[in-house]
């Protein structure tokens, strides 16, 4: 293990390509001390077989009162962060189990056909000059929608919110919006959300939610709030960008592009590719050690936060044979782009759903597709909490 700790940047340089860092850092030790952008003081764990085991060591706690270290987080109030993420059993089962019936297969199907026309009428609107930013015009507005539509919101209702969510995750990068305000405007949203719901007797999944709280007393307002906040926020934000960086990937190679046009059948696959190869979470939510825990060779303190290496473990070339390569016939891709155990994704299934259709559909109406300038002119979201591009201008030549 090292003796100084790591330095774990957000900058754009650094997330352009973080790789070798990561690489250098698994031969180096399974685990390190580490101090994020806002100066906590964190273990990083960054081998594939500890990050998996990690994920569902009930030791390992995700309710930040458990924290003795200093950790600061995002500053939320309590009607944001009495969510999924700040929670352990038995509460963390009490209220998955509320929101886990609008992520069934049947549901899913039942949303596919308002997917596809979506993606359709985005890609007609965005290429009127033969141009489209894949990640502005096309990634976050469909998979904006597409939570909205899950939540049973109305559409205009989340035109601000990704500029709010993007001063959460990018602090400092725009002048439109503090942190503290863009904390206001997403709270004073969700509580007029879930006020509507209220009011209109809604049955869409909100209005259930309302109900759970209203007349079955099994969610508190503020877990109400926070589960509502949490679904737009982590709804949208993964799945935009993992649409925007594996388009980039596909540019960046044509005989994966071309592949794909010939064999539409790979696209499941390819989408679990992506997951593992360029997945926008460098990673997974913070834990606390609830008692001292022993990772690779070090003993972590109890109250220590510990964050777990998803990038890092997806090149391991101990878990992926030739990890640092985009490949379409993998065999072994157990990644853990969505987690692992009791806190695996819920909208895991919708969010596959949403990239495939994405990608088919730009394969599909456009026969050539390339970059509108050099890779290296790309700029990345300057982010320690998700990779992803700022812009992806492509040129696009429909049939």
């Amino acid at each position: 293990m090292t003796r100084q700790p790591l330095i774990l940047h957000g900058d754009a340089a650094f997330m352009a390509d973080p790789f070798p860092s990561y690489a250098t850092w698994r031969r180096r030790a399974p685990i390190h001390r580490a101090v994020t952008p806002n100066g906590s003081a964190a273990w990083l764990v960054t081998r594939y077989l500890d990050v998996r085991r990690c994920l569902v060591d009930p030791r390992l706690s995700l309710d930040k009162t458990n924290s003795r270290s200093g950790y600061r987080g995002l500053p939320l109030p309590p009607a944001l962060d009495a969510n999924l993420l700040n929670m352990d059993p038995p509460q963390h089962s009490r209220v998955r189990r509320l929101v886990s019936t609008a992520f069934t297969p049947r549901r899913l199907r039942r949303l596919e056909p308002s997917i596809r026309r979506h993606t359709v009428d985005l890609l007609a609107a965005a290429d009127t000059d033969g141009r489209i930013d894949i990640v502005g015009e096309f990634a976050f507005p469909l998979s904006l929608h597409v939570i909205a539509t899950v939540l049973g919101v109305p559409q205009g209702a989340l035109g601000a919110f990704q500029g709010w969510a993007e001063a959460l995750f990018v602090p400092h990068s725009t002048d439109r919006f503090t942190v503290g305000q863009a904390v206001n405007q997403i709270d004073a949203l969700v509580r007029a959300l879930v006020n509507d719901a209220r009011s209109r007797h809604a049955t869409s999944l909100l209005g259930t939610l309302v109900t759970a709280r209203d007349h079955g007393d099994r969610l508190s307002e503020d877990e109400l709030t926070s589960l509502a906040f949490l679904l737009l926020l982590a709804g949208h934000e993964t799945t935009a960008h993992l649409i925007g960086n594996a388009v980039l990937a596909l540019l960046e190679r044509p005989h994966h592009l071309a592949s794909l046009r010939a064999r539409p059948g790979l696209l499941p696959v390819a989408v679990e590719e992506f997951l593992r190869f360029t997945g926008p979470n460098p990673y997974a939510i913070r834990r606390f050690a609830l008692d001292d825990v022993q990772i690779g060779v070090v003993r972590v303190p109890a109250g220590d936060t510990v964050l777990l290496g998803l990038a890092s473990a997806h090149r391991d070339p101990d878990a992926f044979e030739d990890p640092d390569t985009l490949r379409f016939d993998r065999t072994d891709n157990t990644h853990l782009a969505f987690g692992h155990g009791a806190h695996y994704c819920l909208g895991a299934a919708l969010a596959r759903t949403t990239i495939r259709t994405a990608i088919g559909a730009l394969i599909d109406r456009y026969p050539r597709i390339e970059l509108e300038s050099a890779p290296g002119a790309l700029q990345w979201r300057p982010s320690f909490r998700s990779r992803g591009l700022v812009r992806l201008p492509i040129l696009v030549e429909r049939h």
